[in-house]
């Protein structure tokens, strides 16, 4: 398997991708955060100011070629800022959740992260139709599962609620009621939901790996391990995953997560953090499995990703 799977040839600053089968073009797209890691500019800049970025794959993930950003996501005049986006297929639409960030700010704190909800027949154009009222206005990384009993729920970090995960239910994906905490073990982002092998699971950016949950009903959680927390051994792999998208077709699953190759030890101590070579990002892939009802990632085996088409 090619390592990195992916990097942005624009900004080299891939992240927090989500990998989505685009039936009108009959290809696997990856749809993430276009962080602009080649960027001049004050302190946190680089992180804002941030597109969509698009990448597709004819060859069933195996490789992926540089397609764009998306367009026609404005809601206002001038640079704004788009992260993390979370894209579900239903009923003839493609809906998209995402954080936006008015503006270009320098810092990370002090402004609003809103969830925006657009949707789109192919993924090329999209409508705008609300920004969601959620647990505060500080809120990312969304992500949606179908509930057993019917409707939907939405799994997202609030920052305001010392960054963790909450949830709200919808039962048209357009309306949302707050549900409140689910994850609250310590701050961390990212949430991403899955049934993979008799259970669900969900994984959270715990910034050293990724924490792993278990549940019967999507209700109740515990705690199942990390993964992603110790370094892999393949090009650009060498540090913690971060902010991941999982794909599960039938008894496989992979995992696409992202990693800052140059955000190593030695240069923080050289003070180095904010140049160039700590701020890159690429994409990887991974398989996962369950062992003993344990969910398990070796980063380093070797394996063939292989998606299929989606009806």
């Amino acid at each position: 398997m090619k390592a990195p799977l992916f990097r942005d040839p624009i900004f080299d600053g891939a992240a927090d991708p989500v990998v989505v089968w685009n039936r009108e073009a009959q290809e696997w797209w990856m749809i993430y955060t276009n962080r602009r890691a080649t960027a001049e500019g004050e302190t946190f800049a680089w992180v804002h100011g941030t597109d969509l970025g698009v990448a597709s794959s004819r060859d069933g993930g195996s490789s992926w070629l540089y397609r764009g950003t998306l367009q026609g996501l404005d809601i206002e005049w001038g640079s704004n800022t788009f992260w993390a986006p979370e894209i579900y297929w239903h009923d003839g639409l493609y809906h998209m959740y995402v954080s936006y960030i008015q503006g270009v700010p320098t810092t990370w704190s002090g402004h609003k992260r809103d969830m925006m909800h657009y949707t789109s027949p192919n993924l090329l154009n999209w409508t705008f139709c609300s920004k969601l009222e959620l647990s505060s206005d500080r809120v990312i990384d969304a992500c949606i599962h179908e509930l057993t009993g019917g409707g939907f729920r939405m799994w997202y970090k609030d920052e305001a609620n010392q960054s963790h995960t909450y949830a709200a239910d919808s039962k048209d994906l357009y309306h949302w009621k707050v549900v409140g905490p689910v994850i609250t073990e310590r701050g961390h982002e990212g949430p991403n939901v899955f049934w993979f092998k008799g259970f669900y699971w969900m994984i959270v950016d715990e910034w050293r790996g990724q924490g792993v949950f278990r549940s019967d009903n999507l209700d109740t959680w515990e705690r199942n391990g990390l993964i992603l927390d110790q370094p892999g051994t393949r090009e650009d792999d060498g540090t913690i995953g971060l902010h991941a998208d999982v794909v599960v077709q039938g008894a496989q699953a992979f995992i696409f997560y992202f990693t800052h190759p140059g955000r190593k030890e030695e240069l923080k101590q050289e003070g180095m953090e904010g140049r160039y070579e700590s701020r890159r990002s690429s994409i990887q892939a991974a398989r996962l499995d369950v062992v003993d009802g344990v969910l398990v990632c070796n980063r380093d085996e070797s394996f063939e990703i292989e998606l299929l088409p989606v009806g």
